[in-house]
């Protein structure tokens, strides 16, 4: 009957049926198990007859864990067709199941679809990208220039057993290989230890959340009961419950969405091996950095661990520097034949819309080189440096999974200052927050380093513009139609923070501002046609973080009433039995101590102590949030409101060279630009409002009261009620005025990079990528356990009186 037979079960090799991708190739559908990509162009007529004639000429049907497979000639048509019908049922049925599943629990997909297992290869196939022969990377037309320049060290292709390859699948040589290195792939920043523990966040969150509530209730209850006994009203009581619980309304989603997740992250470490690749486009937009800064990051590029003949590097300069320009065409001439300059026109009147239209820019260029485009597109900042093994680790996680659109490494830093006092690192974002939107099917643009899918950009038309966060946008734009996303928790780019006050203040508020745009573009993520392939957690998650940051008003909001509370003699903790007061003391000790064990377990990826910074920050920082969100999209112009406008952070020049040691400006020229220039002075006419408010509601509780018991009680009920929410506002506060004063020293930029002499090649050292501590941040961490201390002796005491 001519049947060939094997033995190996489709489920074992990762792939599907032969005939399962020739139904996706002709029907394309684009179900969740489908190890084709989707940046087939395609088929013709021809191509399309070709595919059914391939697929009626191997078909096969399941009997067990074994497969046959029927020859034309065998005579048994009917049961062949009957056997189709049933096929395609099936795999419309699976579609449609899956469908439904990752709607409900976008945790379904693990992030390994492939099943592959450590040190294990998997194939997947090639053929709905281009064939080596049409894409074009190197600058010069003869094949003596070409074979010259095509060449680079690649990693060692894994043995691949025959084994794995299903019969009648494609050719080893035709197909993609993909490793797994490792069970997770951050494993360099997270132990076994570690994850562990990590793994008690959700339980930990969960009775946090429970206690903060609890507090919050008997505030309000003790506080209603004592309006009953003094019949009054406490006003300015009300109004401190109010904000405080605005201000941790979002802290109460966060940890709530966030118990979902925690823990069932499962993305691998995986690597692309081989010589066959997809074709890549690598953009490096800048604006204004330095010349040697941007061309350092441009050779890292050209250098990484991938065959040359299949990528391009584009630097594009919207600052449109001759020097810059001469520098990579000497580089190209020299060593890279596959890296580029372009420049776009400008013209008075035009809006060109900043880093979106130099990547719309780069992209319409990328479509005039000889072969064509390339299948995906990769962008980088101007001072990000790629590790080597950054398109082998970013590619597998889109070539396995065909509707993964885009693929983004964390952003971190090699001239980050010891203790890094303005919290410039975003290790919490990437180490935390990052791989935790990532398990919800939420992982956004980090900014650089991304790699998209073509296809999938083009869908939704090029990168967004209208936003000063194109990065945000584009990320929840390809979610809303229907695109997944992945964060690879990998090393893979390490750039540099602003080196100023001002720059990093213009960074930051840009941030928020174009945040807030793309969520009005989006409609806060709830509703319309932008959205609508969206999932729950996806439409949840862009609702909290666009929306908490309108919570930054609310921030400052409780940051002034708690001294206007206690300076204007009104009663901050009302109650009418002694018994309500030991019962608030408790509560709010238990509050503290959960929070404080539940903010250790979270911060475990990143690091406790930064932890505890990104929360400073967020304090001193909000006065400047809350002002750009007010001008930028609650006053009109005549009131003070004005358009944001985009600032490139490499091109934000120090004005004080404050972490110069050498050029430092003199005491009185930083605290100007400080206090007057940055705005500062809000923050030191609240220090000095909280230490008058404070002495003040102190010297009343003393003298007011007669007795050791009544004075201990007003005291402790004013501004000594744990954990003293004002000491804490006040030394976060002082973070501005303290960087002023005593700015950190930072090495110059090249004593921070190991240069290759022979190549001119630089990347960050081994020291300069890690976070450099000194006693500072103990000190910050007694101030911390001062006061958790200090909670635990009231509770202790909520005992004795």
């Amino acid at each position: 009957m001519g049947l060939h037979r094997t033995s190996l079960s489709w489920a074992d090799s990762g792939l599907r049926p032969l005939e399962d991708t020739l139904d996706h190739n002709i029907d394309g559908s684009h179900g969740h198990d489908t190890a084709i990509g989707r940046d087939g162009d395609g088929s013709s007529d021809d191509e399309v007859a070709d595919l059914k004639q391939r697929r009626t000429s191997i078909i096969g049907h399941v009997e067990g864990d074994e497969k046959y497979f029927t020859s034309p000639d065998s005579g048994e048509g009917s049961t062949s067709t009957v056997l189709q019908k049933m096929s395609s049922l099936r795999r419309t049925g699976s579609k449609k199941i899956a469908d439904v599943v990752h709607k409900v629990d976008p945790l379904a997909p693990k992030g390994n679809p492939l099943d592959i297992e450590i040190n294990e290869s998997r194939q997947v196939p090639a053929d709905t990208y281009d064939s080596s022969n049409n894409f074009v990377a190197t600058r010069f037309s003869t094949e003596a220039d070409r074979s010259k320049f095509a060449k680079a060290p690649t990693s060692k292709e894994a043995t691949i057993s025959i084994a794995d390859i299903p019969y009648g699948r494609v050719d080893p040589v035709e197909a993609y290989v993909i490793q797994r290195q490792a069970k997770f792939d951050d494993v360099e920043f997270l132990s076994t230890p570690k994850r562990i523990i990590y793994r008690t966040s959700p339980i930990l969150s969960l009775l946090a959340i429970a206690a903060n509530i609890i507090y919050l209730v008997l505030r309000a209850h003790f506080t209603i009961l004592a309006q009953e006994a003094a019949h009054t009203i406490y006003y300015m009581a009300w109004t401190f419950i109010v904000v405080e619980l605005l201000v941790s309304i979002p802290m109460l989603l966060h940890r709530l969405w966030g118990l979902h997740a925690t823990g069932s992250r499962q993305r691998p470490k995986l690597r692309l091996v081989g010589d066959n690749v997809p074709s890549v486009d690598v953009i490096i937009t800048c604006c204004g950095e330095e010349d040697q800064l941007v061309l350092d990051t441009a050779m890292a590029a050209c250098n990484v661990d991938y065959p040359r003949s299949r990528f391009r590097v584009i630097v594009c300069d919207d600052g449109k520097s001759t020097g810059l320009r001469e520098m990579v065409e000497e580089a190209a001439l020299a060593q890279f034949d596959n890296l580029y300059y372009r420049s776009r026109p400008k013209f008075p009147g035009v809006p060109h819309h900043f880093k979106a239209g130099n990547l719309n820019y780069a992209l319409e260029e990328t479509e005039k080189f000889e072969g064509g485009a390339a299948h995906f597109v990769a962008a980088l900042d101007a001072d990000m440096i790629p590790e080597r093994d950054w398109l082998r680790a970013l590619l597998p996680h889109m070539l396995q999974d065909p509707k993964c659109s885009m693929a983004c490494p964390p952003q971190l830093f090699y001239n980050v200052p010891k203790d890094d006092p303005l919290c410039q690192s975003l290790d919490v974002f990437v180490h935390v927050s990052e791989p935790l939107k990532d398990s919800l099917g939420v992982a956004w643009c980090t900014g650089s380093g991304y790699i998209l899918r073509r296809k999938a950009l083009a869908e939704i038309g090029g990168f967004p513009i209208g936003s000063l966060a194109e990065d945000v946008c584009c990320s929840s734009l390809l979610l809303g139609s229907g695109w997944n996303t992945a964060f690879v928790h990998e090393p893979l780019q390490y750039g540099t923070v602003p080196d100023s006050l001002t720059s990093h203040l213009k960074q930051r508020t840009r941030w928020t501002i174009g945040t807030i745009q793309t969520a009005y573009k989006l409609r806060f993520s709830l509703y319309g046609p932008l959205v609508k392939h969206m999932t729950f957690f996806q439409r949840l998650c862009g609702f909290i973080y666009t929306f908490g940051s309108f919570f930054t008003i609310f921030l400052v909001m409780s940051m002034f009433t708690a001294p206007i509370v206690l300076i204007s003699g009104g009663t901050m903790v009302p109650y009418s039995t002694i018994n309500q007061l030991r019962w608030l003391m408790r509560s709010c000790f238990l509050s503290m101590a959960l929070n404080r064990l539940n903010e250790f377990v979270s911060y475990l990826p990143s690091g406790y102590h930064i932890g505890q910074r990104e929360e400073r920050a967020m304090m001193w920082m909000a006065p400047f949030n809350a002002l750009a969100v007010v001008r930028t999209f609650l006053l009109p112009k005549w009131l003070g409101g004005k358009v944001a406008v985009f600032t490139a952070t490499g091109s934000q020049k120090a004005e004080l060279n404050e972490r110069d040691g050498r050029l430092r400006a003199p005491l009185w020229r930083r605290l100007k630009v400080t206090l007057w220039d940055c705005n500062c002075w809000i923050h030191l006419v609240y220090i000095c409002f909280i230490i008058a408010a404070v002495t003040t509601v102190t010297y009343h509780n003393i003298t007011n009261n007669h007795t050791l018991r009544s004075k201990l009680i007003s005291l402790l009920t004013h501004a000594g009620w744990p954990p003293m929410i004002w000491l804490t506002c006040t030394l976060s506060a002082f973070v501005p005025l303290r960087y002023a004063i005593s700015p950190p020293t930072v090495c110059d930029r090249e004593d921070l990079l190991e240069r290759d002499p022979k190549t001119g090649v630089a990347y960050p050292s081994t020291t300069a990528k890690k976070q450099q501590y000194s006693v500072l941040t103990w000190v910050h961490e007694l101030r911390y356990s001062v006061l958790s201390l200090y909670t635990t002796f009231v509770f202790v005491v909520s005992f004795l009186i």
